[in-house]
């Protein structure tokens, strides 16, 4: 279980070991959907999800909750947040890489909103339980993969405007 809950031992890389989570996550990421596509990534997230939050549960106590190593959460959170970028490929039907702009703010976002926690996300992580360890980072990923698509309406609607 530490082997999950860290990630394959990312999680003990210093310093960060949230970001290089996240970081690892973005291109695990690409490779599962060059392989699998969108939905089998989607279908992943939430075996991911699960896994996770028995490997937290197993490798946590309660004086130490959510040690900086276990990092299998970023992954999850990171994931969620790249969702519209996955997605959005599927429908324009373009290579993955053509939406590289959503991955770079997909990635930024996700860091912003797990480190800052504002909302929800802090509730979650105040819960002091493998759940909460898990959802606060389920809640960055939401609140990042909005973010992800507010940025790719600004950037497209002038564009479509234009060309209308």
């Amino acid at each position: 279980m530490r082997w999950v809950a860290s990630l394959g031992g990312v999680g003990y890389l210093r310093p960060a070991p949230g970001t290089w989570g996240s970081l690892i996550s973005v291109f695990l990421a690409y490779a599962v959907l060059s392989v699998a596509g969108p939905w089998i990534f989607l279908v992943m997230i939430f075996l991911l999800f699960f896994m996770g939050l028995k490997a937290t549960s197993d490798v946590t106590d309660t004086e130490n909750h959510d040690p900086s190593w276990v990092v299998i959460d970023e992954l999850v959170g990171q994931w969620i947040a790249l969702l519209p970028v996955a997605f959005g490929a599927l429908r324009a039907g373009t290579d993955l890489l053509d939406l590289y702009p959503g991955w770079i703010a997909g990635f930024v976002l996700f860091r912003l909103f797990d480190i800052w926690k504002p909302s929800i996300i802090g509730r979650a992580d105040r819960r002091g339980d493998a759940m909460g360890v898990m959802l606060d980072d389920v809640w960055a990923g939401v609140f990042a993969a909005s973010g992800v698509i507010l940025l790719a309406a600004i950037y497209h609607v002038p564009l479509i405007l234009a060309a209308s």
